[in-house]
């Protein structure tokens, strides 16, 4: 809630609907009926997120604390926990008290075949909407002080 408190909120629909917020350069497009917000999170984790809560204080006013488990999920209210482990879990049995059938033993499944290369596996970085990409430094000759090579590998080598 205290994040949500530092947006500025615009109605742009006009039907307490959709509502657009605003936060230093940043803008999420947030749906309350829709139970939806531009960065996902809401849509993800079923739980209003801090652009929601600021579209939830402009809706409701001073009390709109109280408004957010309208829009959670149903399934963080006690009701659905408890209904949830209602029902008795069965426990699996252990591995030697097992009853396979024999056509199942007889298939004999092979692996698929991987080829590994060689090396450290790259990893994949995914910026968020929010970050920016960095520029690589590049290296600094400590003889001439050019950029774009090393002291080992300069044309002007003083030794």
């Amino acid at each position: 809630m205290s994040e949500g408190d530092s947006f500025y909120v615009e109605n742009i629909s006009g039907d307490e609907r959709q509502y657009t917020v605003f936060r230093s350069g940043s803008t999420a497009k947030v749906d309350l009926l829709e139970k939806s917000c531009l960065y996902r999170k809401f849509d993800l984790v079923k739980i209003p997120c801090d652009h929601a809560m600021a579209a939830l204080r402009l809706n409701h006013g001073d009390d709109y604390g109280l408004r957010v488990y309208d829009y959670s999920s149903p399934l963080y209210k006690v009701e659905e926990y408890l209904l949830a482990y209602s029902e008795s879990i069965n426990v699996v049995p252990l591995k030697s008290e097992w009853r396979v059938p024999q056509e199942l033993l007889d298939v004999n499944i092979i692996p698929p075949l991987v080829i590994t290369k060689p090396g450290r596996k790259k990893k994949k970085c995914v910026k968020g909407v929010g970050e920016t990409f960095k520029s690589k430094r590049r290296n600094k000759c400590s003889l001439c002080k050019r950029p774009g090579h090393k002291r080992t590998t300069c044309n002007n080598n003083k030794l």
